[in-house]
């Protein structure tokens, strides 16, 4: 069991954490369209999988851009989403106000199965905690952050390192 904080307060995050090695739950999304996003349709290329409580927060804002930044960079072999808890609406005005088309952003609010399945759903306040996965092309977990305090972003640079690692 991973121990989640909030500015030092302790969280509760239910369901069980992804180890490396592990092949991702094949699981429903809804994306910011309101179609069915199947993770698992999004093999063939390396996924980074950034979860956060909501878009609509400092942190979760920053933690999304970073990785739009990053995307800029990164090889087409390369596919970044963010999963939130946010409705979908959200998602996508949040996208357009940040200018941010690189990224694919996809809610867990109709299924509401992802959260427990990657071990990031907070009992306390129903919504995703702060963590970065990374699964090559047959979505086998090659990295992953479970970020210590919600309120802090994740380790970028490792998880990009870690990224390049297996590129290459």
């Amino acid at each position: 069991m991973i121990n989640v904080k909030f500015k030092g307060q302790p969280l509760t995050l239910l369901g069980n954490q992804l180890t490396i090695g592990e092949v991702a739950p094949d699981l429903l999304l809804t994306a910011n369209d309101m179609s069915d996003i199947r993770l698992h349709s999004l093999r063939g290329k390396a996924l980074i999988v950034s979860t956060l409580p909501s878009l609509d927060t400092p942190v979760c804002s920053l933690q999304s851009k970073r990785f739009s930044s990053e995307a800029d960079k990164l090889s087409d072999k390369v596919k970044i989403l963010t999963v939130s808890l946010d409705l979908p609406f959200a998602q996508k005005r949040w996208c357009g106000s940040e200018g941010v088309t690189n990224i694919i952003t996809a809610s867990d609010f109709k299924y509401r199965t992802f959260g427990e399945a990657f071990g990031v759903l907070i009992k306390e306040w129903a919504l995703l905690s702060r963590a970065v996965f990374l699964f090559d092309g047959d979505c086998k977990l090659r990295y992953v952050e479970y970020v210590a305090d919600v309120s802090n972003e994740p380790n970028y640079e490792k998880a990009i390192k870690a990224l390049a690692t297996f590129l290459n």
